[in-house]
């Protein structure tokens, strides 16, 4: 078995590649919009849609068994600059994964990534950070505590 390199910065790559994967298309698009100086690319992939293996695992833990197929729309391009990126999204929306994509590249230029992090990437989170609160707070408004009352008899 090949030992993989390592890539510096691939927990910080995941990470925004997370967010932009799930975020929704409209803030993205949003997002996107409100870069003033967006750089040009092309497109190495143009978008594409496909199926992918959604695998499950029993309470998280248990053996892993084939869940079912979700549709996913990949996009990979290049800056004029050179940096490369992709963008996996799910669902069928291909700009979303372009402009996924395209931002992945800027994330990883040293003078483009302190604009995109902030115009971008912590806008995303914190609307998804909100999405989540939001979520818990309905959860927890529907909670309910059993208690177990024990019952006594009076003999006789």
């Amino acid at each position: 078995m090949a030992v993989q390199p390592v890539v510096e910065g691939a927990p910080e790559r995941r990470r925004w590649l997370s967010i932009l994967a799930k975020a929704q298309p409209g803030e993205v698009l949003a997002a996107w919009e409100g870069i003033a100086a967006r750089p040009e690319y092309r497109a190495l992939r143009s978008p594409e849609i496909g199926m992918v293996l959604v695998r499950g695992r029993m309470g998280g833990t248990g053996d892993a068994f084939n869940l079912g197929e979700m549709t996913v729309t990949r996009a990979a391009v290049r800056l004029e600059s050179g940096e490369t990126g992709i963008g996996y999204v799910a669902g069928r929306d291909r700009k979303h994964a372009e402009i996924a994509a395209a931002v992945d590249a800027m994330m990883q230029s040293a003078d483009l990534r302190p604009t995109v992090e902030g115009a971008v990437i912590a806008k995303l989170a914190r609307a998804q950070d909100e999405r989540r609160y939001t979520a818990a707070r309905k959860a927890a408004a529907t909670k309910v505590d059993f208690f177990t009352m024990v019952r006594t008899r009076s003999p006789g």
